[in-house]
């Protein structure tokens, strides 16, 4: 139910003229908040919301997911925002063949009161038949699973310094190049099964590295490697088998001081273990989750860890 606040109505009239009377100014109760689209000029609230709920900021990812993606809030009459996630969009621009949902975040003080579940709904409806996907925590699960979603998967967050070990890596790595993303472009498609070209073409600029493995003069895996506080994320991570993945990691780490992290599917046990052997651990263990397919399309054995859980 709405609440209601009582304030004098300024008017200059004479001291007791009915003028004087107070005026009722009702405050919408948070059900009745409209849901609206963000854009970067809401980056800080994002980062603030972030914050509130004991995130890093992440002011980096937050604003390449607005770019690249589609974001949705409801405000709080008090400042900021009560609510917030983004949806990435895969395929034709205008008829999408996957979204991607991330940021799912209410503030603190509005938890429990159905706003994530009424965000999530809209969502839901404004996507129609457009199949979904999202990382899900253990808190966050049970919700999901009540609007439908279906658990298709699992992925490992793995996070540490990473130690050099064991046999060099026999495939050759490098910087990618402009003349590459033709390359990359279609590796990433067979792998995803949908075309991200508006996510790809952004890596350059979002990452401190974008790197290649190639053999006989043909790539055969990227992956990339973006600041996010202290660490480098490293994701997309795309390669041909595991040998490979291996050789992207360790290039990728050659090039940096600060610890890793990264989220890989769980069904890459080979990779997995290698990675804990060379010092990252793992820190959670999310629910890939799906709504309206079974499981995610491409070539998930060439997949090995997305570009962020918030996205694919």
């Amino acid at each position: 139910m709405a609440k209601s606040l009582h304030v004098p109505r300024e008017t200059g009239g004479r001291r007791g003229h009915p003028s004087d009377s107070l005026t009722c100014v009702s405050t919408p109760s948070l059900a009745a908040l409209p849901i609206r689209r963000l854009t970067l000029r809401d980056l800080a609230a994002c980062a603030d919301l972030s914050e509130d709920r004991g995130w890093p900021r992440e002011e980096h990812k937050w604003g390449f997911l607005l770019a690249a993606g589609k974001g949705y809030g409801i405000d709080d009459p008090a400042g900021g925002l009560v609510s917030a996630c983004v949806i990435t969009e895969y395929g034709p621009h205008d008829r999408p063949d996957l979204a991607a949902i991330g940021m799912m975040l209410v503030a603190e003080r509005h938890q429990r009161q159905g706003i994530g579940r009424r965000l999530m709904r809209h969502i839901v409806a404004t996507m129609d038949t457009t199949p979904l996907t999202l990382h899900a925590t253990p808190y966050g699960r049970p919700l999901y699973e009540e609007l439908g979603f279906k658990v298709t998967g699992q992925a490992e967050m793995l996070y540490g310094h990473f130690t050099p070990g064991g046999p060099k890596p026999t495939i050759g790595t490098r910087a990618a190049t402009a003349e590459d993303l033709t390359a990359i472009l279609r590796l990433d498609g067979e792998a995803l099964g949908s075309d991200r070209t508006h996510i790809i073409t952004r890596l350059p600029a979002f990452a401190d590295q974008l790197r290649v493995a190639e053999e006989n003069g043909r790539i055969i895996g990227y992956a990339a490697a973006w600041p996010n506080m202290h660490t480098h994320v490293v994701g997309p991570l795309i390669a041909r088998d595991t040998e490979t993945a291996q050789a992207l990691i360790t290039s990728l780490a050659a090039h940096t001081d600060r610890p890793l992290r990264t989220d890989i599917d769980v069904r890459h046990e080979e990779l997995l273990a290698w990675t804990k052997d060379r010092g990252l651990e793992s820190v959670a263990l999310n629910a890939v989750m799906s709504y309206g397919i079974s499981e995610l399309p491409g070539d998930w054995s060439r997949r090995f860890a997305p570009l962020t859980v918030a996205a694919v």
